[in-house]
């Protein structure tokens, strides 16, 4: 196989993109940030994501999906008590929002349409951080080459985020005037207000911990 040869790329996570391929010859682009859903190899070429996520990575993506439940259930139960019968038929509902967002989120990836993701596997800490390392030849100039090297470790979980966000606003506000006649007008909605404020929280967490969790 003929293969265009270039120097090195500099940094941890630049690389060559395949330009065109003709047989047994391809020809690569410089060195730069690989494409969505690829990462670099150790030669140094941007390779596209084709494994299956490990048994750790869907404990992650578990554990990320989990938080929004049970902090659901948590402000529901909290702000409920035993003022309302409503706090059950509120449980449900914020499992069928996750859910449904967990569903979409899974069909909306690639490959799209099927309960199913292909990933790259993580090797270091630093594959979280791309940014981070960033190569700088002359201490002046910075090649840009952050990617996701992780994919779609880091973003399916801030897709999946706003994905419940969505649903919770169309479906929650319905329910809790239909059925949570028993409380107050100011404190039927609180546990959606709740939410507001966790989501931005647990996205900042993803974004800033995802590779230490």
């Amino acid at each position: 196989m003929a293969v265009d040869i270039q120097p090195a790329c500099l940094g941890l996570y630049c690389g060559k993109t395949l330009l065109f391929k003709n047989g047994s010859t391809e020809i690569y682009g410089e060195c730069g940030v690989c494409p969505r859903g690829q990462r670099t190899n150790a030669q140094k070429y941007c390779q596209p994501c084709t494994e299956s996520p490990e048994l750790y990575d869907w404990l992650y993506l578990g554990f990320m999906a989990m938080l929004p439940l049970v902090l659901h259930w948590f402000f529901i139960e909290w702000y409920s008590g035993k003022k309302s019968s409503s706090a059950l038929f509120q449980h449900v509902t914020a499992l069928f929002e996750c859910s449904m967002a967990a569903i979409i989120t899974l069909l909306v990836s690639d490959p799209v349409g099927v309960l199913y993701i292909r990933s790259c596997r993580v090797l270091m800490l630093s594959d979280w951080y791309t940014m981070l390392y960033n190569p700088s030849p002359d201490y002046v100039t910075t090649v840009h080459c952050t990617h996701e090297a992780v994919y779609p470790l880091y973003t399916i979980v801030f897709i999946y985020y706003a994905f419940c966000l969505v649903l919770m606003m169309l479906l929650r506000p319905l329910l809790v005037k239909k059925i949570a006649c028993g409380l107050g007008k100011s404190d039927r909605f609180k546990s959606i207000y709740a939410a507001l404020y966790f989501f931005p929280i647990l996205t900042v967490l993803q974004a800033v911990g995802g590779g230490l969790l």
